[in-house]
């Protein structure tokens, strides 16, 4: 299926808005990419209201730079946790540009959003990203009384960079014994650094995030010789036995297409309960086009649904 037409209308009118002269991503520097990252925030707008925003800076050891995190609270009492990790290529964007989004999660499922600004490469290069959402995740495992009701679930989310930090954590709980993660949701996740998948490679998929672009980010990310660790390629963990039940999305014109599809398939291989979902007719990023464009929406939608059914089911068990 070609991409919708919303978005071809969207692509065409950042185009003209441009210029002749514009450059890819990958040909900027870091400021004007982290510029450009930034654009949309006007016709994305401020959100839905919630009942209390708190930010905070946490530390994930003694000299680092601290991070913030935002709590968005829809209601005095909330009915669980979702910590999000935005996306990015772990270079670009931050917590202003996801506020709209975790605001709508927020009211939509009733659950405190816990955004993490962690620190971005190539200022803090990999392990630091992992490093301080895995600070955030701990934090907040220590305060869910505090960000919720007693024994409320607790749910990783992320996209694209987001997801793939989002997949470590779950990782790195089970391998440390906790915190218990009840639920993981994973759009357009990366998951490995292999640039000759054939998403990759598919002319159709060189959109907003190109072969060139995911190239760029990881280089700024992450050493060659420390791709294949599990904290950042979770594909290449040695087991994905044991994980949290998953909901993975997957764009259809996507260059990580194939690597979320891979992942979401090793966990059902491995036993884990996962349900994929492909929108069809949409590009990477496509979540953080809130109020720009109608799947933006009709993620979260989906994305708030699949956590409160899962909900369900654990009362049910």
């Amino acid at each position: 299926m070609a991409i919708d037409q919303a978005t071809r209308q969207f692509l065409a009118q950042a185009a003209e808005a441009a210029g002749p002269d514009a450059k890819p991503m990958h040909d900027m520097t870091l400021a004007e990419a982290r510029a450009g990252a930034l654009q949309a925030l006007d016709l994305i707008g401020p959100g839905v209201p919630v009942a209390e925003v708190e930010n905070l800076e946490l530390k994930s050891g003694e000299g680092e730079d601290p991070f913030e995190v935002r709590i968005l609270k829809p209601s005095a009492q909330p009915q669980g946790i979702i910590v999000y990790l935005h996306g990015g290529g772990w270079v670009v964007s931050d917590i202003v540009a996801y506020d709209a989004i975790g605001r709508q999660l927020a009211v939509n499922t009733g659950y405190t959003v816990v955004l993490v600004n962690y620190r971005k490469a190539p200022e803090a290069p990999y392990p630091a990203a992992v490093d301080d959402s895995w600070t955030a995740l701990k934090w907040v495992d220590e305060h869910r009384e505090e960000l919720a009701a007693s024994g409320a679930p607790l749910v990783v989310a992320g996209d694209s960079a987001g997801g793939n930090l989002s997949a470590a954590m779950t990782l790195r709980a089970r391998d440390g014994g906790g915190p218990k993660i009840d639920y993981q949701v994973l759009v357009y996740p990366v998951t490995d650094a292999d640039f000759t998948r054939p998403s990759y490679l598919d002319p159709e998929n060189q959109l907003l995030l190109s072969t060139e672009t995911m190239e760029w980010f990881w280089d700024h990310y992450a050493p060659v010789g420390r791709r294949t660790e599990q904290d950042a390629s979770p594909l290449r963990a040695a087991t994905l036995e044991g994980l949290p039940d998953a909901f993975v999305i997957i764009a259809e014109h996507d260059v990580l297409r194939d690597e979320g599809e891979a992942y979401a398939q090793r966990l059902s291989d491995e036993g884990v309960n996962v349900e994929t979902e492909l929108f069809e007719g949409q590009m990477h990023g496509f979540i953080s086009m809130f109020n720009i464009l109608p799947s933006s929406a009709a993620v979260i939608d989906r994305i708030s649904e699949k956590v409160l059914q899962q909900v369900s089911k654990e009362v049910i068990r």
